[in-house]
C-alpha cells in the first residue's frame, strides 16, 4: 500500500469523526488523523483521486499533499 498525505480543513472532533466515517465506508483503509495540523495520512490501495473524492464527501476543503515516505 502507498501512504498518502492529505490536508483536510478540520476544526473539531466532529470533523475528524466525519473523516473517519467516510474512510470506513471506503473499506480496508488504515489511516491517521492529525487534527491540530489538519492532516490525514492514509495507507491505501485506492488511487489519490478516489481518496480525495472520499475526503471531500465530508464537506470539508481537502487537498493532496503528496506521498508520505515511511521513516
Amino acid at each position: 500500500f502507498q501512504k498518502h498525505e492529505f490536508f483536510v480543513d478540520m476544526t473539531c472532533e466532529g470533523c475528524s469523526n466525519a473523516v473517519t466515517r467516510v474512510l470506513h465506508r471506503l473499506g480496508g483503509e488504515s489511516f491517521d488523523i492529525d487534527l491540530p495540523n489538519k492532516k490525514v495520512c492514509i495507507d491505501s490501495e485506492h488511487n489519490v483521486d478516489t481518496l480525495l473524492e472520499t475526503l471531500k464527501k465530508t464537506g470539508k476543503n481537502a487537498s493532496y499533499l503528496g506521498e508520505k515516505t515511511v521513516q
